[in-house]
């Protein structure tokens, strides 16, 4: 067998050259490194529609958006107005998604959740 061969001739040899005065050990080389990825955002989008009033749109993006301005509120609902659509917040899908479902049940039109 090849490999009893070479085995034992690499004992051989470290005998020959006085032994070794303890066994070295190779760490194992890392192939990869290690990169951190964020998780994605996703955007809540709400869409125009004949139902909803401009006041009932932007109490509710005051209500259920944290932080939204009164003032933001209305640049928002007059984006809906104006161009169908608008994206009323940006962050992590857990979040998205209640924001999505409070907006949705206080009956605004909302557009599916998107990655960012």
């Amino acid at each position: 067998m090849s490999l009893g061969i070479s085995i034992i001739g690499i004992i051989e040899n470290i005998a020959v050259r006085g032994g070794a005065s303890s066994p070295t050990t190779l760490a194992p080389k890392k192939d990869s490194q290690v990169v951190n990825k964020p998780y994605p955002n996703y955007k809540v989008i709400v869409l125009n529609d004949d139902v909803n009033t401009f006041k009932h749109v932007a109490e509710c993006l005051q209500k259920y958006i944290p932080g939204m301005t009164s003032d933001r509120a209305w640049e928002l609902t007059y984006q809906v107005h104006n161009e169908g659509q608008a994206i009323v917040w940006v962050g992590p899908l857990e979040q998205a998604e209640l924001y999505h479902q409070q907006l949705s049940r206080a009956g605004l039109t909302m557009a599916p959740l998107e990655k960012a």
